[in-house]
């Protein structure tokens, strides 16, 4: 895989970047979009979100157990965002707000500046809301209701 851009963030640090359970992601950046692919952003601006993908650049290795910042217990890094997987690919849904160019104005990114895009897709979901489950997250928050 190569990129096809990269990411424009106000996230210089991992620090910078809000995690754990009730982080919300409306930091604005940009996807930039290198000019040879720009041909594919074609008739994007009529999609109100997108899922970016990208590349971890900064991953160091992998462990099959993560310990989330929103639970104190171990889980499968596959039930989890952690950054250290076997294959140090980021998802991220942003809400896009305008296209100039081969630029993307985006509200919601999470990644740190400069961070590879590998691709882009529009979101869409025929699942509603109420058949969605966060397995273990749920069960954490309830937890800490408890107390």
């Amino acid at each position: 895989m190569r990129p096809i851009g990269h990411v424009r963030t106000p996230h210089s640090r991992h620090s910078d970047v809000p995690k754990g359970r009730g982080a919300k992601h409306v930091a604005e950046g940009e996807i930039v979009v290198y000019p040879e692919f720009e041909q594919g952003l074609t008739d994007i601006e009529g999609m109100s979100h997108l899922f970016i993908i990208w590349g971890f650049s900064e991953a160091d290795g992998f462990s099959l157990m993560a310990h989330p910042p929103s639970d104190d217990r171990p889980h499968g890094v596959f039930a989890t965002r952690s950054p250290r997987r076997p294959n140090p690919i980021g998802l991220t849904v942003v809400e896009l707000l305008k296209r100039e160019g081969n630029v993307l104005h985006v509200r919601g990114v999470d990644m740190l500046d400069g961070t590879p895009v590998l691709d882009i897709k529009p979101y869409l979901s025929s699942i509603p809301a109420e058949k969605l489950s966060r397995g273990w997250l749920d069960e954490a928050e309830a937890r800490e209701e408890d107390i």
